[in-house]
């Protein structure tokens, strides 16, 4: 049978039972085909199956089997053998064996590395057409800035002083990241709010200030369908505005139960506020913005990160980004 195997063009290592095959296995490695007996010593060829499936599961295997023993080896072919080969051996029909054997395993190694490659380049395509939406909710967000004169480069701003606040608390990588962008799209959800709400000069009445809460639900729906992955931009989005004592909005969340990076960006957010000309009131000074911060400490904002805000950003007196 190692001749007619050799006859193909194969080198052909030889075991006399299931644990010597599998020390063979150890000093080789996987290899493409195994033809084994079932009854053996030491280890039969079920046994020795079950553990080679484990161990090297690309391995085309092949049973050995008396007429007596169909049973067990259309069994084996449910543990995984690829087939069988009733003896009398003939020796051509071992080689035509090894050769179907051989085609099988091929093709099964091709599809395999075919649909990690569709799987690969879906999840680049993917991963595309979400930066492409997410470059457009970007534009959105910089196009409803450039419409109002008081808020231009808000959201840049804010950025810069969540990412650098951040970065005092210990965060990194793909979680600074996702702080980053949460920060750049805090304010995504007043595209709906009507405009004649957003640069009203004067106080708002209950209903608008109601309609302009919505702002934070809205700009999770939005982002939503394309940002599941990353909850943190999420949370950022629907409680920027949560206050430490549950007096904010939109769910009244309190203390620790307002996620920490939403507590990171209503600091950062509100000195650019105070610090920013707005429609309704004129700004005011940054020593006043942080006097302002350390006051509502406890109560608004989260203590820790007014004070990492403060060790972030050592002279406040100018903005990071300033036209």
């Amino acid at each position: 049978m190692a001749k007619a195997v050799e006859s193909q063009g194969l080198s052909c290592a030889q075991a006399g039972n299931g644990l010597d095959a599998l020390a063979l296995l150890e000093q080789f490695g996987e290899l493409p085909l195994c033809i084994t007996d079932i009854f053996m010593p030491a280890m039969d060829g079920v046994a020795f199956l079950r553990r080679a499936r484990e161990l090297y599961p690309d391995m085309a295997v092949i049973m050995l089997t008396g007429v007596s023993e169909v049973t067990t080896a259309v069994e084996c072919l449910q543990l995984g053998a690829l087939d069988y080969i009733s003896k009398p051996v003939m020796l051509d029909e071992v080689r035509a064996r090894v050769a179907n054997a051989l085609e099988k395993r091929s093709l099964v190694l091709q599809n395999r590395m075919y649909q990690h490659t569709l799987e690969s380049r879906v999840r680049e395509l993917d991963r595309r057409n979400r930066q492409s939406l997410l470059n457009g909710v970007e534009m959105l967000v910089f196009a409803l800035e450039a419409k109002d004169a008081y808020t231009s480069g808000h959201s840049l701003r804010v950025k810069e002083f969540t990412v650098k606040t951040a970065v005092q608390l210990g965060f990194t990588d793909d979680v600074l990241a996702e702080v980053d962008l949460g920060s750049r799209l805090h304010d995504i959800g007043k595209i709906g709010i009507r405009e004649t709400v957003l640069h009203k000069p004067g106080p708002l009445t209950p209903d608008e200030f109601e309609h302009i809460k919505l702002h934070t639900l809205l700009g999770e729906r939005i982002l939503q369908p394309f940002l599941s992955e990353q909850p943190r931009v999420l949370r950022i989005v629907r409680s920027h505005h949560e206050r430490m004592d549950g007096t904010g909005f939109p769910d009244g969340l309190s203390g620790d139960r307002i996620p920490i990076e939403a507590r990171i960006v209503a600091v950062a957010d509100a000195y650019d506020a105070m610090t920013t000309n707005r429609a309704y009131r004129a700004s005011r000074t940054p020593g006043a913005a942080v006097e302002e911060l350390r006051r509502s400490a406890g109560a608004h904002f989260d203590s820790d990160v007014v004070e990492a805000f403060m060790r972030a950003h050592p002279d406040l007196t100018r903005h990071p980004i300033r036209a």
